[in-house]
């Protein structure tokens, strides 16, 4: 029965990491949604986030099922709850992606981000999409050290967040108020993508040691 149980937990593992690369692969083309007003690629992200929902209820409900039948000791039970929390935190960063891809879709067939500030949305995107690819094999490797340095990348993100704030409350603005609240969302959803990834890092931390992680601090 242990040996069963244990072959189901890694079940649950790998159909996280599939999660994590679903994510990343979705804010990857809800980038380029905005970067090239590329509306097949809009759609795209918009249609695959049911799948990732449909992930994360199946983790949920294999979690569950664990629970109520194995009986898992302390250390067990630490893994179960910190699955169900990142299917949940990993579906909300889906839905991020899915929210920059209808801004994208909106704006079609006009690009939604004016050019010169491209590279800043270009960055942020790439960003967001390396943080949940390393999100995957720090969740399959069970890699502490790894995890331990996603808060610092995601430092990254916030200061691309504020720089590109300053940018449109800047007297130079001049794309008018619908691309700032545009670009406010745009940057805005970004940035909680990061604040996610950071997330699940902390509870791979914790599931991993026991020690509750608030803020990462790098030697």
């Amino acid at each position: 029965m242990r040996e069963q149980y244990h072959e189901q937990l890694d079940v649950v593992r790998d159909e996280l990491v599939t999660m994590t690369q679903k994510v990343a692969a979705a804010v990857t083309r809800a980038s380029k949604s905005l970067l090239d007003a590329d509306l097949q690629a809009a759609e795209s992200v918009i249609a695959s986030d049911v799948d990732i929902d449909e992930l994360a209820d199946r983790i949920e409900n294999q979690c569950l099922e664990l629970i109520a039948l194995q009986a898992p000791v302390a250390g067990e039970l630490r893994i179960m709850v910190g699955a169900l929390r990142m299917s949940a935190t990993l579906e909300r960063m889906g839905d991020l992606a899915e929210h920059v891809a209808q801004i994208g879709r909106h704006r079609y067939p006009d690009h939604a981000v004016p050019e010169p500030l491209a590279p800043s949305i270009r960055e942020m995107g790439d960003l967001a999409a390396r943080l949940a690819y390393e999100l995957g094999d720090i969740i399959d490797k069970v890699d502490v050290e790894h995890a331990l340095r996603i808060e610092v990348e995601d430092d990254r993100m916030d200061e691309l967040h504020r720089e590109l704030l300053l940018t449109m409350l800047a007297p130079e603005w001049t794309y008018g108020v619908e691309t700032a609240i545009d670009l406010s969302m745009i940057n805005r959803f970004y940035e909680r993508f990061a604040d996610h990834a950071v997330s699940v890092a902390r509870r791979i931390v914790h599931q991993a040691t026991g020690q509750r992680v608030e803020r990462i601090e790098q030697n």
